[in-house]
């Protein structure tokens, strides 16, 4: 049932997931080194409510941000979930509070209306990609190949959200096996929560809760190329390979792992060829 409904979300498109404060303060306290001196762009945040926005802009000078930008795809309504009716978008940039004060005011805050739709694609959003030195944002999921392949191309650092089953897309695999792409820390208890307008709840990829108005997703997490500690945790294992236990992949050299402990600590590559463990 899952599947069907992840499936539907992305037939219509349906990448209205935005994430909570608690969920992003728990990941990026992580990466707090990596930050200072640095511009910051959110590129798929509206920035008069992306809680991302909220995050960086209330750490600002803890973190020693040079400048915080942040994007959105056609959304000049002061609604959380915009219909993206409008062909224009707008950029904010910010670049830290007056001294002697805690929280941003709206004048520090500069705002201009963007000339395109604010998609992260376009010219004018990678002119401004070009500027930035880190990305952190929830991508559209449908869109999560192009997405991080404009972030490569680019040579850019980034804190991202994904599906889960993104490890395995042909585009993505790759930059795992060869070590510029990797894991975040991951949601608490496995657990993400999203807000989500009405009009998409039909679609949603997880349970919807009446009483928080959120949906909670299992199949979702952090990716990120920033170093962060849990990296270099040593890890133990205890099982040995076999085929029979380790089945292969068609279209890529790996073998199937259904979790970390599994891994196999004498895999040295399916047939000789040098292959990877996959975890499912």
């Amino acid at each position: 049932m899952k599947n069907a409904r992840l499936t539907a979300a992305k037939a219509a498109k349906n990448d209205e997931f935005y994430t909570q404060l608690p969920d992003i303060e728990r990941e990026l306290r992580h990466y707090k080194e990596h930050f200072k001196g640095k511009v910051v762009y959110c590129n798929c945040d509206d920035p008069r409510v992306s809680n991302f926005f909220k995050y960086f802009s209330l750490k600002f000078h803890d973190l020693g941000i040079k400048k915080l930008i942040t994007t959105c795809y056609k959304n000049r309504s002061p609604d959380l979930f915009s219909r993206h009716e409008d062909e224009r978008a707008i950029m904010l940039e910010y670049d830290g509070f007056r001294d002697g004060e805690r929280e941003p005011r709206p004048e520090d805050i500069g705002i201009r209306q963007l000339e395109g739709d604010g998609d992260f694609r376009s010219q004018e959003c990678i002119g401004i990609l070009k500027q930035a030195d880190i990305v952190v944002t929830n991508p559209p999921f449908s869109l999560f190949r192009p997405y991080v392949a404009q972030l490569m191309e680019y040579d850019k650092k980034f804190v991202i959200v994904s599906p889960w089953n993104s490890v395995t897309y042909k585009e993505i695999f790759p930059l795992i096996k060869d070590n510029r792409l990797w894991l975040g820390y991951g949601f608490n208890a496995g657990n993400a929560y999203f807000a989500v307008p009405d009009y998409a709840q039909d679609y949603a990829a997880g349970v919807y809760d009446e009483k928080t108005g959120l949906v909670k997703f299992r199949n979702v997490t952090w990716f990120t190329n920033l170093d962060h500690n849990k990296r270099h945790e040593e890890l133990i294992l205890h099982q040995n390979y076999t085929p029979e236990v380790y089945p292969t992949y068609d279209n890529y050299d790996a073998i199937e792992v259904g979790k970390t402990s599994a891994i196999p600590m004498d895999y040295g590559g399916g047939g000789g060829k040098g292959g990877f463990p996959h975890l499912s």
